[in-house]
């Protein structure tokens, strides 16, 4: 299915009404580009999600990269009528405190004229973990996902700024994503891992982008043998 938008905004809050699937490929690249041209004079913006029936990691990570954008110029992302199963994919990746959800759209315009709530700090953080895939909605939905799970993740999109990275810095896990034509993943991984022979090498099956959010949730947990949410 599809996705559809419609737009409108009430004073400084921009209104997106969201229908359909929001994955990756075309769907994902049409919020994306809405929610860019939003933000070009919006601080605020509210995603009405009633009429979402499926969401993916990609998606997942499009939202909290435009949420911690917005919130960097003082405003933010919040959703409004979220479907049961948007509700769950929140709570099971830990970001229900990030990406605030409400029963309507007026409390969500509401929401985003008061001032902010401070954010709970992060668990501490114990392994060092580098995130690499091309994708930056794939980088940012791991690094959400692991950081609340006790991992300092950095992500890069460059196989270049990871071997860099690797270079300067020691990391205990190395994730490469599914990669591309251009850079099969076993490809990529065994270059980065040749940089860091102590740190374990792990990757991300070739369909991961295309499961639901909350099934890549679990199949990113299963890959570093921690507990499905």
């Amino acid at each position: 299915m599809s996705l559809t938008l419609e737009t409108c905004f009430r004073g400084n809050v921009y209104i997106i009404r969201c229908t359909g699937h929001i994955t990756a490929g075309k769907e994902v690249t049409s919020l994306e580009a809405t929610l860019d041209m939003a933000e070009r004079e919006f601080n605020s913006v509210v995603l009405n999600v009633s009429g979402v029936n499926r969401m993916d990691s990609m998606a997942l990570g499009l939202l909290v990269r435009h949420t911690d954008r917005l919130i960097k110029k003082g405003g933010t992302l919040r959703l409004a009528l979220p479907q049961p199963f948007v509700a769950h994919l929140l709570k099971i990746t830990k970001t229900s405190d990030f990406i605030k959800s409400f029963p309507n759209e007026e409390e969500a315009i509401e929401s985003c004229l008061t001032q902010p709530e401070a954010l709970q700090p992060e668990p501490a953080k114990q392994h060092k973990l580098l995130v690499f895939d091309p994708s930056a909605d794939l980088c940012m939905f791991v690094h959400r996902v692991m950081s609340q799970h006790g991992f300092d993740v950095r992500t890069v999109c460059s196989l270049q700024d990871a071997k860099i990275l690797l270079i300067a810095d020691q990391v205990d896990y190395i994730l490469v994503g599914p990669g591309t034509a251009q850079m099969p993943a076993e490809q990529a991984a065994a270059k980065l891992a040749s940089l860091a022979p102590k740190a374990t090498s792990l990757q991300l099956p070739p369909d991961f982008k295309s499961l639901d959010a909350v099934d890549a949730t679990n199949n990113l947990l299963q890959v570093f043998g921690l507990a499905a949410a």
